[in-house]
């Protein structure tokens, strides 16, 4: 972590309300599934925040995560490194960050590496892991190990093809956000300006 002074004013209640959103249950799910998934002898981590951002912070927990959504022989990081030097600590969480997306995370799912290195925003970890969690689900292609209800499943892609008669049948209806022409007539109606009749 680097060290930093106390923080004031709104750039305190900005990091108030951004500590607010981590999810103390989301973590426990999160650590089950990268346990369970890694299959390695990976060990539970103390519960809390600050054990959570530790037991993640130096990347090779993560790298095994990513690796593990692969079949076997085809990681997209090839060596992983248990090292103590913060720049290829970090180098490794960037790795897991373009791998993840690679993998199919929208880039506005993924947390930057100092949300994580420094602890500034472990919901947007939570964030991303859920979103990882979510397309392994969705994928379905064997290498997800866990209970698929944990994740939501994305959306999947629906094409409908209509035909040429469909369409045009379609450009006939009124939508009912338009209203209704039933009824309706211009009997009754006289040229702008001119003034009504009445006896």
């Amino acid at each position: 972590m680097a060290n930093r002074g106390p923080s004031y004013g709104l750039s305190r209640e900005v990091q108030e309300k951004i500590e607010q959103k981590y999810d103390a249950d989301l973590e426990n799910k999160l650590v089950d599934w990268i346990v369970l998934q890694c299959a390695e002898d990976i060990e539970h981590p103390p519960p809390g925040k600050a054990h959570f951002q530790k037991w993640l912070m130096d990347g090779t927990v993560l790298c095994k995560l990513i690796n593990s959504l692969y079949p076997p022989g085809q990681e997209p990081i090839p060596k992983i490194s248990e090292t103590k030097m913060a720049f290829k600590q970090m180098e490794q969480i960037s790795q897991f960050l373009k791998a993840a997306e690679i993998y199919g995370v929208r880039t506005t799912d993924i947390f930057q590496t100092v949300d994580l290195w420094e602890g500034k925003d472990m919901a947007a970890v939570q964030r991303t892991l859920m979103a990882l969690g979510s397309v392994a689900v969705t994928k379905d292609d064997g290498c997800y190990r866990g209970e698929p209800s944990w994740f939501h499943r994305k959306a999947q892609q629906n094409r409908r093809g209509f035909s040429e008669e469909q369409l045009r049948q379609g450009q006939n209806v009124i939508g009912l956000q338009m209203g209704s022409n039933k009824g309706a007539s211009q009997a009754g109606m006289t040229g702008y300006g001119t003034p009504r009749q009445i006896m």
